[in-house]
């Protein structure tokens, strides 16, 4: 693997306006809502956290940890959010990288099981997340995969 850097947002706050724009471009969910969250991380109000893979001082992975990930489960918390790596970095151990890292960190912080909602198959399976259910998502008529991790 090149010679990222993996941190938590806690590490680097600075980046914070950065991440939100970057998550923001990714997603297209309002950068006032991943500030808010941010916010609070940084702030102590929540352990649900920001991990980024720095290139540089380039960010070119990153996810978040949220209470709900858009969806009807809210008994299913937290959730994992916004995975996301640069195309031209991808299968470079990125998202791997950093799902273990978040899964490392919440059990030191007693907080397991963590949750995610995605349509890939095959790449959460293969680093320990099991297929749960699946669930509504919020405002659309589809239906997503659950995953666990424990």
């Amino acid at each position: 693997m090149n010679e990222f850097t993996f941190i938590t947002l806690r590490q680097k706050p600075y980046i914070k306006e950065e991440a939100a724009t970057w998550f923001h471009s990714k997603w297209n969910v309002p950068r006032k809502a991943y500030l808010e969250c941010m916010e609070s991380y940084l702030n102590n109000e929540t352990e649900y956290g920001w991990y980024l893979c720095l290139d540089g001082n380039k960010i070119v992975g990153g996810l978040g940890v949220v209470e709900n990930d858009f969806h009807n489960r809210k008994d299913l918390t937290p959730n994992i959010c916004a995975v996301y790596t640069e195309k031209e970095y991808r299968c470079k151990g990125i998202a791997r990288h950093l799902l273990n890292m978040v899964v490392e960190d919440t059990k030191l912080k007693g907080i397991t099981p963590i949750y995610l909602i995605s349509d890939h198959t095959n790449f959460y399976e293969r680093h320990g997340w099991k297929f749960l259910c699946m669930v509504q998502e919020d405002n659309v008529a589809n239906t997503t995969r659950m995953y666990i991790h424990r």
